[in-house]
């Protein structure tokens, strides 16, 4: 070993043109020992340029010396039986190193591979001559010496001239007979339990996908896992332990520096130590952040009738809003219990050891025949309840049995007489799927399409499903339906269900609607942000158009607001299916909001018969449905004596589809539901059989604070509105009884009169950009029904100024009305235009389209350490983005195998999500004659173009795992997730997608960048000074020119000589024409 160090380090010392050093020789040695062969090759470019090929053969020899104990132990997960050779056994456990670490070992490859590899190492030795004379020209007096790194050797992954696959494995074409050998080995095929368990993983994943690609909101970009904060934590301190020793080694060099400074100055004797020369360079330069403030934006200019910010609560020191941002006392209990719950399981962990093997093997059998057992049971059930055997109702059966059926003739005179209608009628009355069949019976789709707008996706999916069935046509021909990405339509379509998202695009290209002749905007009452930007501009519209016909669908709160706005319109009501409901409140605040509510469910299951009627409890969100759950199954097994039976049911918008039907069901004889909700089970879900409601009367709210750029999810009290739609659940099919826990004076003083509308609490850069492109200069003079805050709108345009989207008059630029052609934010927008001009746009395709989607990796549960070894892999270090590009090539490359992504616990669904939303992307482009290319393997510039659209939210960073805002300086950190922990240490500037406040403030999708990035594109914040304040690059300068000096003398030589040898060749001469005669 101490041998081969000495060699290595003469090695290391010829490749950079330095004196040994063994300091970095012991490093680059522990490093090849501890890391997997990509993340080395990066790592080690933080001590000089190291030509690829020489540091992967230096991480080979490593790997090598680490095979060569003599003595090996012999696993086995199966009985003991006769020992296995010892041979076998070394590659095995081989094979398992290689899948901990991520490694891809250098292997015997074939003839062609190595002249393809050969090839490659020419290309980049000749690409590095060209870099070294570029440097050797560089003059004193130009800036581009000091803002533009040197050019780094491409340290990624090759996708599409790699010999390997992602999990080091060769390509099939490339595998010698020996290779194939070696494979049989590790116990044949790869699609073995693994594979098999990994299909069972991924189908129910499946389900989840597509519930959180429909449930998402329309514009909204797809987040990763944010949930389990206290699973969070954890990840993240683990990740910061691996990047001490770097600030180790950091602390060490500056010990260093200091030591040299005193030995020249005489104070200590000694030789000189080395220390790395450009980390000097590096700390000279910092960034100083300017406040420039465009003319329309001076103060002059009024955008708004809103001057003050809309808070989430309308009393801050109110009983309710302490106690929600306290938080329930239970909750924080159980979360603790589960936290040290889940420390003692890991402490006495078998898991990957053979004991482990079998027990999971056992608990797979065992779950296996307990689901086996409640299947019979519960057919059994099924079969003995004569009312399920009981023929049900064909959809149209079911149609002429809703409110609405009673009332078509009517709603269709008013419908006629009137440009403008508005309807109201309850959940379940049928005016989303009838109305729109009545307004195509009627004869309105001869002129043009009837338009139906829902603010979720899954809503217009499912009611044009719903609705082509009553309609017995398919879903895309005569009904179809159309959301962001997705489009179900045809020619033939009569009734089109959209997102109101879709229908506001379809402005820019379409601004009197001119294909429809009526629109229904169904559950305006929900006052979402492209809803009300729609009523504002159909204002407009139905000016233009008297033909046009506009019904507004709302439930019984707000229909007046409606009706004024349009100059007061007609009201209809479908007359609903309601019953009395009586309203109880509490005498005094509740300390505990969960507490109270179990204590009164129990109290409601004690004191009434179970045939009264099923049990409804609002609550915030999915932790605290949890807990009321899991303390209202032990409350009533220890406190209560042969209690009535209970069937405890939860749902929130995060539960898939298939377990959110059972709500639906009916209990069996005897047995009462009790069903704990969000605010989903408000207007959006009907559940029969509801007579008793118990309101905690809380409600989770995104807020959007225009001072830090930050969305948060906060607990907030509900609106008085809401506190009627939550009661109106009790009366649906009979007398019901409503608990409110809180008191009459909160609502009446504490709690709003209706819920804060949408676009007065969320970012409005896409918004404002989309209102420009349509024409809309003077925002005072369009009409909003409720006005957005004017910071908000400041910040916004600001945004929009600084992305080049808006001049500084206020009016939107030619590149503006670009990035209003994609439907996504625009920073997303910019970086695929700006892509176009660097030649990667083929590759900033695929990383845009997989941000639209859900979040590729999955970790199940039960293999949470293999899920996370397997996302390691495919880590680009320096970047979360470019690491969603190597997923998507390798999935590309392996054909887009779904056994593929079930091994390395991949989403084969959203990958084909991606792949889809990918080609309207480039659809878009092409419309729009950009030009589309790739950049090979050079990344870096994608990485750049990704600066270009995010240069405004860019970050430095600021201790140990932390980071600051440069702008805003706002304290946030990486999330344990990023591939930036990948580089052993953390880089100085990053760029971030967005940030998400949880319990902490952390970044989603982060890049490293150079901080001549961001001054080259963020021109109105960033001006790079060095450390006396002043815009001087002399000693950036002087530590490059150090650096290269070897190279430049080198360069000047070979001027020299070829100015001989021209002198020689020219021959003597008196009167040779010199320049200037």
């Amino acid at each position: 070993m101490d041998t081969y160090k000495s060699t290595l380090s003469l090695r290391l010392s010829d490749e950079l043109g330095k004196s040994a050093n063994e300091k970095m020789t012991n490093i680059v040695f522990k490093l090849a020992e501890t890391q997997s062969q990509d993340a080395f090759v990066s790592s080690c470019s933080a001590f000089g340029k190291f030509r690829p090929e020489f540091l992967v053969k230096i991480w080979s020899e490593v790997e090598e010396l680490k095979k060569r104990p003599t003595s090996i132990p012999v696993p086995s997960a199966a009985p003991v039986t006769a020992p296995q050779p010892v041979k076998r056994a070394r590659i095995e456990l081989e094979v398992e190193e290689d899948e901990k670490l991520g490694s891809t070992k250098s292997k015997k490859i074939s003839s062609a591979a190595q002249k393809k590899l050969d090839e490659i190492r020419a290309r980049r030795r000749q690409k590095g001559d060209k870099e070294v004379f570029k440097r050797s020209r560089l003059e004193d007096g130009n800036d581009e010496v000091v803002v533009e790194r040197e050019k780094r050797v491409d340290t990624k992954p090759e996708v599409s001239q790699s010999i390997y696959n992602v999990d080091g494995s060769l390509r099939e074409s490339d595998i010698t007979p020996k290779d194939i050998k070696r494979r049989d080995t590790r116990g044949g095929d790869s699609r073995g339990a693994k594979g098999d368990s990994g299909r069972r993983y991924q189908s129910q994943e499946e389900i989840e996908l597509d519930r959180e690609w429909y449930m998402n909101d329309e514009m909204g970009h797809q987040e990763d896992d944010w949930n389990d904060q206290v699973a969070l934590e954890e990840r993240t301190e683990s990740k910061l332990k691996s990047v001490l020793s770097r600030k180790g080694n950091k602390m060490r060099e500056n010990d260093l520096w200091e030591q040299n400074q005193m030995s020249g100055g005489g104070v200590m004797s000694g030789e000189a130590q080395q220390y790395d020369a450009m980390d000097e360079v590096d700390n000279a330069i910092h960034i100083s952040v300017n406040n420039l403030i465009p003319p329309f934006l001076d103060g002059q200019q009024v955008f708004t009738r809103q001057k003050d910010p809309v808070s989430a609560v309308r009393d801050v020191q109110s009983d309710l809003a302490i106690l929600a941002k306290r938080g329930s006392q239970l909750v924080k209990d159980r979360r603790q219990l589960r936290e040290r719950a889940k420390q003692v399981k890991d402490a006495s962990s078998t898991q990957g050891t053979v004991l482990g093997l079998v027990d999971e093997k056992k608990a797979e059998e065992t779950k296996a025949e307990v689901k086996k057992e409640k299947l019979i049971e519960v057919k059994t059930e099924v079969k003995e309840d004569p009312e399920v055997e009981s023929k049900p109702l064909t959809p149209k059966e079911a149609r002429t049995l809703l409110p609405a059926f009673a009332v078509r003739d009517p709603l269709l005179q008013v419908i006629q007489s009137n440009q403008v209608t508005i309807v109201i009628g309850e959940t379940g009355s049928g005016k989303t799927t009838q109305l729109t069949q009545y307004l195509y019976e009627a004869g309105y789709a001869e002129r043009g399409m009837i338009g139906c707008t829902q603010p979720r996706r899954v809503a217009a999916m499912s009611v044009a499903q719903r609705v082509s069935q009553e309609m017995e046509v398919r879903v895309g021909q005569e009904v179809g339906y159309a959301i962001r990405f997705e489009d179900h339509t045809s020619p033939a379509t009569k009734i089109k269900y959209l997102t109101d998202g879709i229908l506001l695009r379809e402005t820019l290209t379409d601004p009197t609607l001119d294909n429809y002749s009526c629109v229904i905007m169904d559950e305006a009452h929900e006052r979402a942000l492209n809803t009300d930007i729609l009523l504002g501009l159909f204002r407009t519209i139905l000016a233009k158009r008297r033909d046009l016909k506009l019904i507004v669908t709302s439930a019984t709160m707000n229909s007046k607001r409606f009706s004024d706005f349009f100059g007061g319109a007609p009201t209809f009501t479908i007359p609903g299916r309601t019953y009395p409901v009586s309203v109880h409140h509490e005498r005094a605040p509740v300390d505990d909001y969960v507490a109270a509510a179990v204590k009164k469910v129990l109290s409601i299951h004690v004191s009434s018969e179970v045939s009264t009627g099923d049990i409804l409890v609002f609550m915030t969100g999915q932790e605290d449905i949890t807990v009321t759950c899991e303390v209202l199954e032990e409350r009533l097994q220890k406190d209560l004596d042969n209690p009535a039976p209970l069937m405890i049911l939860p749902i929130f918008s995060q539960m898939p589809a298939d377990l959110q039907n059972k709500i639906f069901n009916k209990a069996p004889p005897g047995v009462r539901k009790c069903i704990v909700a969000t605010n989903i089970a408000e207007t959006s879900l009907t559940v029969d059989g509801i007579t008793f409601v118990v309101d905690a009367g809380y409600s989770k709210l995104k807020v959007y604070s225009p001072k830090t750029g930050m969305d948060s999810l906060q607990v907030a009290p509900i609106s008085v509105a809401q506190a009627v739609q939550r009661s109106g659940r009790a009366g649906r099919t009979a007398k019901g009884t409503a608990y409110r826990l809180y008191t009459e004076h909160a609502e009446r003083e504490e709690m709003y009169p209706t819920a804060i509308p949408e676009i007065q609490r969320t970012n409005l850069a896409n918004t404002l950009l989309l209102l420009k492109s349509v024409g809309v200069t003077d925002l005072m003079k369009f009409a909003f029904m409720d006005p957005p805050p004017k910071d908000t709108i400041m910040a916004s345009l600001y945004e929009l100024w600084s992305l080049g989207a808006v001049d500084n008059l206020g009016n939107i630029t030619q590149l503006g009305m670009k990035m209003s052609q994609f439907p996504m934010d625009p920073c997303l927008g910019k970086i695929l235009i700006k892509s176009v001009d660097y030649g990667c746009s083929k590759e900033m395709l695929s990383v845009v389209a997989m941000l639209c989607v859900p979040t590729v990796f999955y970790r199940p549960p039960e293999r949470q350490q293999e899920a996370d070894s397997a996302r390691e892999k495919f880590f680009v270090p320096e970047s979360d983005h470019l690491t969603l590009l190597h997923v998507y090539t390798q999935w590309l490359h392996n054909k887009k195998s779904p056994v593929w992504c079930a091994k390395h616990f991949l989403h084969a669904k959203a990958l084909e999500k991606a792949h889809e939303v990918r080609e309207q992307l480039e659809q878009i482009m092409t419309t729009n004659k950009m030009h589309i290319d790739s950049c090979g393997t050079d990344w870096d510039l994608l990485r750049k173009c990704i600066c270009a659209g995010f240069f405004h939210q860019a970050a430095r960073v600021h201790g140990l795992g932390s980071y600051r805002n440069l702008r805003t300086l706002v304290s946030t950190q990486l999330h344990p997730t990023s591939a930036l922990y990948g580089l052993g240490y953390l880089p100085a500037f990053v760029v971030y997608h967005e940030l998400i406040l949880t319990s902490k403030e952390y970044m989603s999708c982060v890049t490293s960048v150079d901080p001549a990035w961001l001054a080259e594109f963020g021109s109105c914040f960033y001006v790079l000074k060095d450390r006396t304040g002043k815009v001087d690059f002399s000693r950036k300068r002087a530590g490059l020119e150090r650096l290269l000096e070897v190279d430049s003398k080198r360069q000047e030589e070979k001027e020299v000589k070829k100015e001989v040898k021209k002198e020689e060749k020219k021959g003597p001469g008196m009167f040779r024409k010199r320049k200037g005669f």
